[in-house]
């Protein structure tokens, strides 16, 4: 009995001394760091709760638009043409949520129409702002980002707002198209505007709420 009882409190020291070395849980982000979730009515949330709709980057002061599973219209496996409603491709895209659109001129009206987080006036980011997300450190495999704060990121790439980039290579018969970030390798590439890519939106003029 006594040497169970040992055996126990041995064990239960362990535990303790491992979590004073290591104060959040594995997939727990601490509430310190660069990220803070937002929920779809512009409420701050603490790093553990849910579900959240956009992330607030306390280094840049941006906020961004985060993908869901759920087919909605930021379902994060659609992907659009680059458009912006007069230069670009037209309804190019892979997406299910408008028969005779999808393109990024419509993510960026539906968007604003339905107010996310609160908010209308949701765009492309810069190249600058997009590159801003590269992260190198997670897991092999996994798309260069924070992944625990931005779910439903697709290895591929995302469009930025960089227009009439010069086109190489295979694709350079069609001139010029748009600049897109990969999250395979965290890098840039200049791509034809009727490509299916990804998008994120972004958002330069929330004000951080207080905490609930």
């Amino acid at each position: 009995m006594i040497k169970r009882l040992l055996i126990v409190i041995g064990i239960v020291g362990v535990l303790l001394g491992y979590a004073a070395l290591n104060p959040f849980a594995p997939g727990t982000p601490p509430t310190n760091i660069r990220w803070i979730k937002i929920d779809n009515q512009g409420n701050q949330l603490k790093a553990w709760d849910g579900p959240w709709a956009c992330v607030y980057d306390k280094s840049t002061k941006l906020l961004w638009e985060v993908k869901t599973d759920m087919e909605t219209i930021h379902d994060g496996y659609w992907s659009y043409s680059w458009f912006n409603g007069d230069l670009g491709a037209a309804n190019k895209g892979d997406c299910y949520f408008e028969e005779e659109r999808c393109d990024t001129n419509d993510l960026i009206r539906r968007t604003n129409q339905q107010l996310l987080c609160g908010l209308d006036q949701w765009r492309l980011p810069s190249e600058k702002e997009l590159m801003s997300l590269v992260y190198h450190k997670g897991k092999p495999g996994d798309p260069t980002i924070a992944k625990d704060y931005f779910p439903q990121t697709k290895r591929g790439d995302y469009w930025t707002s960089a227009s009439q980039q010069p086109l190489k290579g295979a694709f350079k018969h069609l001139g010029t198209g748009a600049t897109a970030i990969n999250f395979i390798r965290g890098t840039k590439a200049n791509i034809p505007y009727r490509n299916a890519a990804f998008v994120r939106l972004v958002h330069s003029g929330f004000e951080l709420p207080v905490t609930r």
